[in-house]
């Protein structure tokens, strides 16, 4: 049987990147992976994962939630080092 951790370890993007797309487009972690999974394989794709990151650390400013807006920052850091496409 196949755990959620193993499907979260099988995409290419890390757990902050996961939990940034589940958090901008109101989905289960595992939907998320999937998600940005497809779209880093994707034309354009790279660019619109980190178009989410980046919507997700302006909202945690406009909500004064610093905490959060800096562990954003670090994935879309992250992200971007590892998908320089976007």
């Amino acid at each position: 049987m196949i755990s959620k951790a193993d499907i979260l370890d099988m995409c290419d993007l890390d757990r902050d990147e996961i939990d940034a797309i589940a958090e901008h487009e109101h989905i289960p972690e595992v939907a998320a992976a999937a998600l940005g999974d497809y779209l880093v394989h994707q034309a354009h794709g790279a660019e619109r994962v980190r178009d989410m990151i980046v919507d997700d650390i302006r909202w945690a400013i406009e909500r004064r939630d610093r905490a959060h807006a800096s562990t954003l920052y670090m994935a879309l850091r992250h992200f971007l080092a590892g998908h320089p496409c976007a």
